[in-house]
């Protein structure tokens, strides 16, 4: 019988992947705490909108719910996120991907729960892929 080995090893990205997507994940309104509640479990839409949001540490103001689905829906664009799925089809929750699980990490490991504020460069970059769409 042989031994499993339990060890999680992580995937390759390419750079242009990463830095995409960890620029967006800095430049998106959340906190830390978000990425890492959803690397536990998923979270849904309404515990991260309006006040509901600020209570739970995952923004640092009030945001719409349209504005948290805009922002999570670029994040599953870019490979951070990725919706939920019940026996049903989608549901409104949402989870890190292995992509984002490697973000989340490198950023507590990095800075704690210290959040930064991305450089003007790093904003310019994320709203052109966003809205260009470009995949680099």
């Amino acid at each position: 019988m042989t031994a499993v080995s339990k060890t999680r090893q992580s995937m390759q990205y390419p750079n242009q992947t990463v830095a995409r997507a960890e620029r967006a994940m800095h430049c998106a309104p959340f906190r830390l705490h978000l990425f890492v509640t959803m690397v536990q479990q998923s979270v849904p839409l309404k515990t991260i909108a309006h006040t509901t949001g600020v209570q739970n540490q995952y923004t640092c103001k009030p945001l719409s719910e349209l504005r948290v689905e805009n922002e999570l829906l670029w994040l599953i664009q870019v490979g951070v996120l990725r919706r939920e799925v019940d026996g049903q089809g989608l549901t409104d929750s949402f989870r890190v991907t292995p992509l984002g699980r490697q973000l989340a990490d490198k950023w507590q490991n990095s800075q704690g729960a210290k959040r930064y504020a991305p450089t003007w460069s790093q904003r310019f970059h994320n709203t052109l892929n966003r809205w260009l769409r470009l995949p680099f």
